[in-house]
């Protein structure tokens, strides 16, 4: 088949990508492949009674699909360039936050209206924290949760699936440059990018990658064959933390969820909290058959639980040699696996007393796992200037939420947040190669659902002419 447009993913950036590029132009002829099902077959076999622990399915249903990884998270849409990604760095500030603002409005539009929008504007919170040695980051932040997400994304796809070719479970193998004459100029019309898959080949004019954070090997090895230039990037490390919802509740009833960074007394690292979840539950989460942990939130009230989860993670990056930062992230979570079976859990009360956990003094604390995960001891996986910065950050949580670093708080590891080498791009998301765009997490610019989405709705509008709103 011969396409205008080909879409490798279908994430978040993807999705919206296709969204604004028929919605811009029913005439175009876009096609989106994605190596999950449709969103109505992401079905993970865990139940917690029968299936406790990840099988190994061959596609992840959690983290491929349609909605991408996203799909089944608590759907946050944080508007906001102090996290989340430096797409802004590309497209400017005021456009980077007018689109994620748009965003909101097409969720809104189709589904999730009703949803609360959150602020930091005005907080006495932050005072709060800074008195404290914390910092609390300026976002507004609009909770679908993960079943609105659900519904919005079904209604996407119900909109889009009329005008729009999905390939579902169907894995782009390579992208190859189809070229009239060998040495064609860099903007020759002549140039053809024909993608691989189990079922031959097709063809289109322009291409928009859209692989996720989980597609960031095969990412790796796109621009190595192609010759696009990367730049070393980092990898979190954490764990999820997992306490009852009361001590948090003066902050998520307020913010919903805050975002907080500390920097270390010993080693000046900085710590921070990531995708916190008001009455949620963990999750396991397989990328490639390794087991890592997350964290979900419900809207609907029967679905939630007594319990606040929330990721603390440590960035690091790396510097000559050593370049893979992904490897080093995916080596420390398969010592987790390897000593758990999956997901370890551990009392913080067990880590400072240097002993693990066993199934009866988690039995016998007062907070109720979300998550069927393994007792072990933390300190066993996770590098001592890591673990020493999460205990440094539980004790400053500890000043503004009192009971954070009770001896029954759970910490599930390991946490781990893959970044995909930052691929070069230039002010239109677009690589060395006119006509091939990188977005979303895939491209190492966006880190959240928000961000990628917005730079799906940016390269649609760039292919299609469509004038900024």
């Amino acid at each position: 088949m011969k396409y205008d447009i080909i879409i490798i993913g279908a994430g978040p950036g993807g999705i919206f990508s296709a969204y604004e590029l028929v919605k811009q132009d029913e005439s175009l002829k876009v096609a989106v492949f994605e190596a999950g099902n449709p969103l109505d077959k992401r079905k993970c076999p865990i139940d917690g009674k029968k299936v406790k622990a990840c099988v190994g399915c061959p596609r992840c249903a959690i983290m491929s699909g349609f909605g991408g990884a996203g799909a089944f998270s608590d759907g946050k849409y944080n508007i906001t360039n102090a996290f989340g990604g430096t797409l802004y760095e590309h497209i400017g500030r005021d456009q980077a936050i007018g689109l994620m603002e748009y965003v909101d409005e097409i969720n809104l539009d189709h589904g999730g209206g009703g949803t609360k929008m959150y602020s930091t504007a005005g907080t006495k919170l932050k005072k709060v924290c800074m008195q404290n040695k914390l910092q609390l980051l300026d976002a507004s932040v609009r909770h679908l949760g993960t079943d609105i997400n659900y519904v919005v994304l079904e209604n996407i796809y119900a909109e889009l699936k009329d005008k729009v070719d999905f390939r579902f479970c169907c894995e782009v193998e390579r992208l190859e440059i189809v070229e009239e004459e060998a040495d064609a100029p860099a903007a020759s019309s002549g140039r053809v990018y024909r993608v691989y898959h189990a079922n031959g080949s097709d063809d289109c004019e322009k291409c928009i990658i859209s692989v996720g954070r989980s597609g960031s090997k095969w990412m790796q090895d796109v621009c190595g064959e192609l010759a696009i230039p990367t730049s070393s990037n980092r990898v979190d490390l954490g764990v999820r933390v997992e306490l009852p919802a009361e001590i948090f509740s003066h902050l998520t009833d307020e913010l919903y969820e805050s975002k907080i960074v500390y920097r270390t007394e010993k080693f000046e690292d900085n710590v921070r909290t990531f995708c916190m979840n008001p009455y949620g539950i963990v999750v396991n989460e397989n990328t490639k058959g390794i087991v890592t942990v997350n964290g979900h939130s419900y809207e609907d009230p029967e679905k939630q639980t007594q319990n606040t989860n929330f990721a603390l993670l440590v960035a690091k990056h790396f510097s000559e040699p050593f370049k893979d930062s992904n490897g080093y992230g995916e080596s420390i979570a398969r010592l987790s696996n390897m000593l758990g079976g999956g997901v370890i859990v551990q009392r913080f009360g067990d880590l400072i007393r240097g002993r693990r956990s066993n199934e009866k003094r988690i039995e016998e604390g007062l907070v109720r796992p979300t998550l069927s995960a393994t007792p072990g001891d933390l300190s066993l996986v996770l590098p001592k200037r890591i673990l020493d910065g999460i205990i440094e950050m539980i004790y400053a949580l500890d000043k503004i939420a009192p009971g954070t670093a009770n001896d029954d708080t759970l910490l599930y590891g390991v946490e781990v947040k893959f970044y995909n080498m930052e691929v070069e791009i230039d002010e239109n998301l677009e690589t060395l190669y006119k006509g091939l765009y990188v977005i979303g997490d895939g491209s190492g610019v966006t880190h959240s659902l928000s961000h990628a989405s917005a730079s799906g709705v940016y390269v649609a509008r760039h292919i299609t002419g469509a004038k900024e709103r």
